[in-house]
C-alpha cells in the first residue's frame, strides 16, 4: 500500500473532519485515520455511516456526547492493582459508561435495521449500571464526597460540624474578656487551626501558640490556650473523615476494577460512536454521500468537489469583507490547492481565483463572490486513462487533487462531497502535483518530478489511480511531450493503473485523441469573456489560452502581439480548431439544456390541463348526479298524486306496483349511471357505445341517423343491445344521441354512449329477453327481473351494509312484481352487522309483510325468511 497523502492534503481533510468530533477521544481517532487495508473493515465502516444516517433520519435516534474528557488516563489507573481514582475521574467514567449504556439502550430496538452500529455497543454489559449508580449516588457532580455516602462518615462529618461551634464559641468568649486586646473580632484559621486575631502590642495579654503575623505585622494569630485541646480533637475528627473518604474512593474504584472489561468496551464504544456521528455531520454539512467500493475497477465521480477548497470559500463568504484579488489573503487558497498558481495580478479586474471557484469581481479589482465548479467524469478497466488540457488556471490540477483526495476518502471510510460517487478500493493513490525543486537537495524542477515519478513507479501496485500535474513539463516541448505519453502508457500498462494527467503538450493531445481507450478531458474556456469556467468538458482537448491568460496577468500588450505573431501558424490552427470544437460543444449543452427546460414547461402545462379537466368532469358529474336525483324525486311526486284520483282499489293497487318497480328502476339507473361515468372517467369504456358519425358508407338507420360502436359495430333500428340497466332490448328508434329500446314489453329511452352491443346466443322466447350480466358487480340473484321466474333467495354474505342496500332493495321490488308470497335472505353469522341491517330495512319496507329467522333446515339465524305482501 502506497499513498500520497502529503500531496493531496490528507492531513488538512483529516483536521477538517475532526471538527465535528464531540469527544478528545474521536479528534484522536482522526489523527490516527489512514487508508484501510482490509476490505471487509472498510465496508463496515461505510455501512455503519449510511446506518447513521438511517437512525438519524427515519427513526430520530441519535447520540451526543459534548463535554466530555478522555478518561484514557483514569483506565489506566483501574489497571493498577489497589491505586485509587480521585473523585473528578470516577465521575467522568461514570459519565462515559452513563452515555454508552444510553446509547445501547437507544439502539437496542433498531438492532436489526443497524446491525454494524448495534455491534458497537452490544458488548457493553448492563451489569456495568450498578456500579455507576453507586458513583453518582456517593459523589456530588462538583467532585466532593457527599455526606450520605457512608453512616460514619456522616456521624464523622457532625462531630465535625459540633467540634467547630464548640471551639468558635469558645474564642469568641475569650475574645470577648480580652477587650482593647483583640485586632477584630473574627475567628480565623491559621495552620488548620482556629486562633484569634491579636494586636502586636498587646501579644503578651492573651496566652497560648502563635501561627504567625499578618503582612503588615500589626496583627499576630494565636490559638489560645483553652483552645489547643479543642484544636486537636477536631484535627484528630478530620484525620477520620480523610480516611472514611479514602476507604469509600477506594471501595467506588474496585467497583470500577471490577468492571474493568466492561469500562473499556463502553469508553471504545463512546469513541466509536462519536467517530461515526463526526463523519455523518461532515456529510450533512458537505451534503456528502456514502462512497460505492466498487468491485470492476470503476472510478465515477458525479458533482465531485474538493472538501478543502469548498471550506476555505464558505469561511470567506462568511467573513463580508472585500479582498483585493492582489493581496495576499486573496491567494491563500490558491497556493493551498494548487502549488502552482501565481498571487493575481491587482491590474487584472476578471482574474478567478484558481481551483475551480468561480468568481465576480468590482471594476477596482475586489473579489465579490465566488463558488464551487463541480467535476464529474468516470473512468473504467477498459477507459483507464484521462488526459485533461485547457487554459491555465482553469482548474486542472483541482479535478486532479480532487479524484485523489476523494479517492482517498472513500478508501478511509469517509463520505465523499458529491452527487454519486463509485471508487476502487484502491491499493495506490499516486501523486505528482506541484513544483518539487530543491536548491539545497540540487533538484530543478524537471528532475524533481522525474525523482518523484520514478518512486511512484516502484511503489505503485494496482488497483492504482496515478496523479500527474503537467506530465514531462520542465523540458524541451518535443522531449517533454514524449517523455509524458510514455510516463502515462507506463503506468496504463504495467502497473494496471488508472490514470488521470493535465498538459499543455500536443503530443498527450494526440495520444489521448487517437488511442480510443484514453479519455480526452478539457476545462472550458469562454471565448466572450475571455476567462476560464471551470467546467470540466468529456470528450474534447482544450486549448491552452496561454498568452490570452498572459493579458490577463498583467502582460504589456506589445509582448502579447509579438507573441502572436511568432506562433507558429500549424499551432495557430491547431488552437483556433481546438477552440471551435469547444464553442460547438457549449452551444450544444446550451441547446440540450434549453430544450429540457422546455419539454419541462410542457410537461408542467399538460399536467395543469389535467387537473382543470378533472374538476371539470367532477363538477358535471355532480351536475349529472343531481339532474337524476331531481328526475326520480319528480316521478315519485307524480306518481303518488296520479294514485290519489284513482278509486278503483284493484286497479290502484295494480298501478302501485308498478309505480313501485319503476322507482326501483329508476334508484338503479341512477347507481348505474354514477358506477359507469366514474369507469370512463378511469379510462374503462368496458365495451360501452359512444354516439358519433357513421362511416361514409354504413347504411343509414331510422331518420337518416348512424351510430357505431366503439369496434366498429354499426348500430341500427333492430340491433340487439344492452342498456345501462343490464337488460337485453331491441333498437326501435334511433336519434342524434339516444335510442328507443324496447326490452320486453316497455320502451326505454338510453343514450347511444350507455348501450352496449349484445352477444348473439341464439334465440329467446317470444317477449322474453335473453339472459345477461351487468358490467359492474356480479349480482348474487340467480335470475334476471324480466325472467318469469323470479329468484326467491338472495345471498349477501361478504358484502357491506351500502352494497347490500342496493341488492336487497332491488330484490324486494322484483319479487313483489313477480308476486313471490316469501323471500330468504342470506346473511351469515359473523359480528351480526349484516344480519341487523338486513332485519332494520324489511322492518320498514312497504312491501314486507313480516319476516323471521329462517327454520334450522334452512338456515336458522344466519337467514331470514320475509312474507311478501298480497
Amino acid at each position: 500500500m502506497s499513498f500520497s497523502l502529503d500531496t493531496l492534503e490528507y492531513s488538512k481533510l483529516l483536521e477538517l473532519v475532526s471538527r465535528n468530533a464531540q469527544t478528545p477521544m474521536g479528534e484522536a481517532r482522526f489523527a490516527d485515520l489512514r487508508p484501510l487495508t482490509s476490505r471487509p473493515e472498510l465496508d463496515r465502516a461505510l455501512e455503519a455511516i449510511s446506518e447513521t444516517i438511517s437512525l438519524n433520519e427515519d427513526k430520530q435516534v441519535t447520540w451526543s456526547f459534548s463535554g466530555m474528557q478522555d478518561p484514557s488516563d483514569a483506565v489506566a489507573i483501574l489497571k493498577i492493582k489497589n491505586a485509587t481514582l480521585e473523585p473528578i475521574w470516577l465521575l467522568e467514567i461514570a459519565r462515559v459508561c452513563t452515555q454508552a449504556l444510553f446509547a445501547r439502550s437507544s439502539l437496542q430496538p433498531e438492532k436489526e435495521s443497524a446491525p454494524v452500529v448495534w455491534r458497537i455497543v452490544e458488548s457493553i454489559p448492563p451489569s456495568l449500571l450498578p456500579a455507576i449508580d453507586l458513583i453518582n449516588k456517593k459523589l456530588l457532580p462538583s467532585g466532593e464526597i457527599d455526606d450520605s455516602a457512608s453512616p460514619e462518615l456522616a456521624r464523622l462529618r457532625r462531630e465535625i460540624f459540633s467540634q467547630r461551634a464548640r471551639l468558635t464559641k469558645s474564642l469568641e468568649a475569650v475574645m470577648r474578656s480580652s477587650g482593647t486586646a483583640i485586632q477584630d473580632e473574627i475567628v480565623t484559621v491559621r495552620n488548620d487551626r482556629f486562633v484569634i486575631p491579636v494586636k502586636a502590642d498587646f501579644r503578651g495579654k492573651v496566652g497560648g501558640v502563635a501561627h504567625g503575623f499578618s503582612s503588615s505585622g500589626q496583627t499576630v494569630f494565636v490559638e489560645p490556650l483553652e483552645a489547643i485541646e479543642a484544636n486537636n480533637e477536631l484535627q484528630n475528627l478530620k484525620g477520620k473523615e480523610e480516611r472514611e473518604v479514602a476507604r469509600i474512593l477506594f471501595e467506588l474504584t474496585e467497583q470500577l476494577r471490577d468492571q474493568l472489561v466492561a469500562v473499556e468496551a463502553a469508553v471504545e464504544a463512546v469513541t466509536e460512536l462519536d467517530f461515526i456521528k463526526a463523519k455523518v455531520e461532515f456529510a450533512r454539512k458537505f451534503k456528502a454521500v456514502v462512497p460505492e467500493i466498487a468491485d470492476d475497477e470503476t472510478l465515477e465521480l458525479i458533482d465531485a468537489r474538493h472538501p478543502l477548497l469548498e471550506e476555505n470559500l464558505r469561511q470567506q463568504k462568511s467573513e463580508p469583507r472585500a479582498v483585493a484579488t492582489g493581496s495576499p489573503a486573496s491567494a491563500a487558497d490558491a497556493a493551498s490547492f494548487n502549488p502552482k498558481s501565481k498571487i493575481q495580478n491587482p491590474k487584472s479586474p476578471d482574474s478567478p481565483p484558481s481551483g475551480g471557484g468561480v468568481a465576480a469581481a468590482s471594476a477596482d479589482g475586489v473579489v465579490l463572490s465566488s463558488a464551487i465548479v463541480p467535476s464529474s467524469f468516470k473512468l473504467t478497466k477498459e477507459n483507464a486513462v484521462m488526459i485533461i488540457s485547457g487554459a491555465n488556471a482553469g482548474g486542472k490540477t483541482v479535478v486532479l487533487k480532487t479524484a485523489g483526495l476523494l479517492s482517498l476518502m472513500a478508501i478511509s471510510g469517509l463520505p465523499v462531497p458529491a452527487g454519486k460517487s463509485k471508487i476502487p478500493f484502491y491499493s495506490s493513490v499516486l501523486a505528482d502535483i506541484g513544483d518539487h525543486q530543491s536548491l539545497a537537495a540540487n533538484l530543478s524542477t524537471f528532475s524533481s518530478h522525474m525523482s518523484n515519478i520514478a518512486d511512484m513507479m516502484r511503489e505503485c501496485r494496482s488497483p492504482a489511480l496515478v496523479l500527474l500535474d503537467e506530465a514531462g513539463t520542465g523540458t524541451d516541448p518535443e522531449e517533454g511531450s514524449a517523455l509524458g505519453v510514455a510516463i502515462v502508457d507506463h503506468f496504463r500498462r504495467n502497473c494496471k493503473a488508472q490514470v488521470i494527467a493535465s498538459t499543455h503538450y500536443r503530443g498527450l493531445k494526440i495520444y489521448a485523441a487517437n488511442d480510443e481507450r484514453v479519455v480526452n478531458a478539457s476545462v472550458e474556456f469562454d471565448e466572450k469573456t475571455l476567462r476560464p469556467t471551470y467546467k470540466l468538458l468529456i470528450g474534447l482537448a482544450g486549448a491552452s489560452s496561454g498568452i490570452e491568460i498572459a493579458r490577463r496577468f498583467g502582460i504589456q500588450q506589445e509582448v502579447i502581439d509579438e507573441a502572436r505573431e511568432n506562433l507558429d501558424i500549424s499551432a495557430q490552427e491547431a488552437e483556433a480548431y481546438l477552440r471551435k470544437l469547444q464553442n460547438e460543444t457549449k452551444l450544444a449543452e446550451d441547446l440540450r439544456i434549453a430544450l429540457e427546460e422546455e419539454r419541462e414547461a410542457v410537461a408542467m402545462r399538460y399536467a395543469t390541463l389535467d387537473i382543470e379537466a378533472g374538476k371539470k368532469e367532477k363538477a358535471r358529474q355532480k351536475e349529472f348526479e343531481n339532474t337524476l336525483a331531481e328526475t326520480v324525486d319528480a316521478f315519485d311526486r307524480q306518481s303518488a298524486a296520479f294514485m290519489k284520483t284513482i278509486e278503483d282499489k284493484a286497479l290502484r293497487n295494480k298501478l302501485d306496483k308498478e309505480r313501485s318497480a319503476r322507482k326501483a328502476e329508476l334508484n338503479r339507473a341512477v347507481v348505474s349511471k354514477v358506477s359507469d361515468a366514474g369507469t370512463r372517467r378511469r379510462g374503462d369504456t368496458g365495451g360501452r357505445i359512444h354516439a358519433g358519425t357513421a362511416p361514409s358508407d354504413s347504411p343509414p338507420s331510422e331518420g337518416g341517423v348512424a351510430a357505431a360502436s366503439a369496434d366498429g359495430v354499426v348500430l341500427s333500428v333492430g340491433s340487439r343491445v344492452i342498456t345501462s340497466f343490464g337488460n337485453v332490448g331491441t333498437i326501435e328508434k334511433l336519434d342524434k344521441e339516444t335510442a328507443e329500446v324496447l326490452v320486453g314489453g316497455m320502451r326505454l329511452r338510453e343514450k347511444i354512449a350507455n348501450l352496449r352491443v349484445a352477444e348473439q346466443q341464439g334465440e329467446t322466447r317470444p317477449g322474453l329477453q335473453a339472459e345477461t350480466r351487468p358490467v359492474g358487480r356480479v349480482s348474487n340473484i340467480s335470475k334476471p327481473i324480466d325472467s318469469p321466474d323470479a329468484a326467491a333467495e338472495l345471498n349477501l354474505i361478504g358484502h357491506t351494509t351500502a352494497e347490500a342496500e342496493y341488492e336487497l332493495d332491488r330484490f324486494i321490488d322484483e319479487a313483489y312484481i313477480a308476486s313471490l308470497p316469501r323471500v330468504r335472505i342470506i346473511h351469515g353469522f359473523g359480528t351480526g352487522a349484516l344480519k341487523n341491517y338486513v332485519h332494520h330495512f324489511l322492518k320498514n319496507h312497504e312491501l314486507v309483510e313480516k319476516f323471521a329467522f329462517a327454520p334450522d333446515s334452512q338456515g336458522g339465524n344466519g337467514a331470514t325468511i320475509a312474507d311478501m305482501k298480497r
